[in-house]
């Protein structure tokens, strides 16, 4: 079963890998460069919405999230972790 664990280096990867390729067209546009970065992103991008899919227990905002490119996954893994914080730790009522 994949942990959340691994789907955090994969996210950044996304992120870094996308800010790149953009620089790169906006800058230089090095076709090598491209032809790394494209499929580097490409592959990170289908691990990190195939990983998060396939969690059991994860809401359907944060698998929506994981489809968007670039940040998504990020996103993804936040709230991921936020609902794991919730289900550990104790419910607090107000006694009003």
């Amino acid at each position: 079963m994949m942990h959340v664990r691994s789907l955090r280096p994969a996210a950044h990867v996304e992120l870094v890998s996308l800010l790149m390729m953009l620089a790169n067209l906006a800058t230089a546009h090095l076709k090598p460069l491209s032809s790394l970065l494209g499929p580097l992103h490409g592959c990170a991008y289908l691990f990190v919405v195939i990983a998060v899919w396939r969690l059991k227990g994860i809401d359907t905002t944060a698998r929506a999230l994981a489809v968007i490119p670039g940040i998504g996954g990020l996103l993804a893994v936040h709230r991921i972790g936020r609902q794991g914080s919730r289900a550990t730790t104790p419910r607090q009522d107000s006694g009003v």
